[in-house]
């Protein structure tokens, strides 16, 4: 990053949170989450897109929709513009690697200058390109540490899909790329937890990440019991967090052990919390739609209607902003896909601009 990037988005970054503490939008946003496929390989039991525990499954015309390039080039081109963007993520109601074009897309962003993250369960990635281009960071769903657990949580797949992984996995290590896994918590991958730091370290992950599923439209039914939340905080959680410190794997299991208390089907307290997405944030659907956050429920324009960067300061955008600093949440959002940006987000606010801006900006 050359010396006049890193001095740009270090105003940026000041301007977010002192927009934050004003009330208002400053300057563009940090991360732009990009989909580049509805379609996948897997079926994993949790996903509200692919899961066979659906009530209604997803049209195939649905799953057949990608990011066309030339789309992607206009609005890679506009963000350029607002000298505001950092990274790009690049993932999908899919997974991106269904998309040919992944790596003429990967290297445009790098092009730019972008931090690229792909999420993904890495098995049609090809490692060789990955390398090639340099990809910063891959957050890779791996949701299972074991044969059984693996299969469980991805009934499409098999023993020859795991060893696969692991094979991937142990690539990138032995390359020096320090990727993160990230690990989805529900029935089948819940007893898994401490065997996840040790799978971790094994193949040098940069971290885990632990999200207790999100769970709606029949994939209720792969929820974890009541027994296992007890022994996730009572047992599990503890154990994995020595061995995490014992072995020195980096992970998030303070704001895992908060969803696990919630209760019931929520994962977020978000209340408490607060959301900040709207300062740093966006995500982008392979239909063109703009979302707030990373869920389809919060929809605050579409490139059809204009491009991207009038948008993030248009009426749309700012009228989501203010319902959520007065506290007034969505359904979705007691499963708040952001929650640990949001933890963190909300102590730079803390610390900056003190207790009081705080609770205001969170609607208390």
């Amino acid at each position: 990053m050359s010396l006049q990037n890193t001095e740009r988005f270090r105003q940026s970054r000041k301007l977010r949170l002192a927009g934050i503490a004003a009330g208002q939008v400053l300057t563009g946003p940090q991360t732009v989450h990009i989909d580049l496929a509805n379609g996948c390989n897997t079926n994993c039991t949790t996903c509200w897109d692919h899961s066979p525990l659906l009530r209604e499954a997803r049209p195939a015309s649905w799953k057949r929709k990608q990011f066309d390039f030339a789309d992607f080039l206009d609005l890679a081109n506009d963000l350029a513009t607002m000298n505001s963007v950092e990274a790009v993520i690049l993932s999908g109601m899919g997974d991106p690697f269904v998309n040919p074009d992944i790596y003429r897309m990967i290297a445009t962003c790098k092009d730019f200058g972008w931090h690229v993250t792909t999420l993904t369960n890495a098995l049609l990635a090809n490692p060789e390109q990955i390398l090639a281009l340099d990809v910063d960071m891959m957050l890779i769903s791996v949701n299972g540490v074991s044969p059984a657990s693996y299969m469980a949580f991805h009934p499409n797949l098999t023993p020859r899909d795991f060893a696969k992984l692991g094979s991937l996995l142990e690539r990138f290590a032995q390359a020096g790329k320090r990727f993160k896994h990230v690990q989805v918590i529900n029935r089948d991958t819940a007893g898994e937890l401490v065997e996840m730091v040790r799978f971790a370290d094994r193949y040098r992950a940069q971290s885990i990440t632990y999200k207790l599923a999100s769970l709606g439209h029949g994939t209720e039914a792969c929820a974890i019991s009541e027994t296992q939340r007890q022994r996730l905080s009572e047992e599990l959680i503890p154990a994995a967090r020595s061995l995490a410190s014992e072995l020195g794997v980096t992970t998030n299991l303070d704001v895992f052990e908060a969803q696990v208390r919630t209760g019931g089907l929520a994962t977020a307290p978000i209340s408490e919390i607060g959301c900040f997405m709207g300062w740093y944030y966006a995500r982008v659907t392979v239909e063109g739609k703009i979302l707030f956050c990373c869920s389809t429920e919060v929809e605050v324009g579409h490139l059809a209607s204009g491009l991207f960067s009038e948008q993030w300061f248009g009426a749309a955008w700012n009228q989501t902003r203010a319902q959520l600093m007065a506290g007034q949440y969505f359904p979705g959002c007691n499963q708040c896909g952001k929650l640990n940006q949001n933890v963190k987000i909300g102590q730079k606010i803390k610390d900056r601009f003190g207790l009081e801006t705080y609770l205001t900006r969170t609607g208390r």
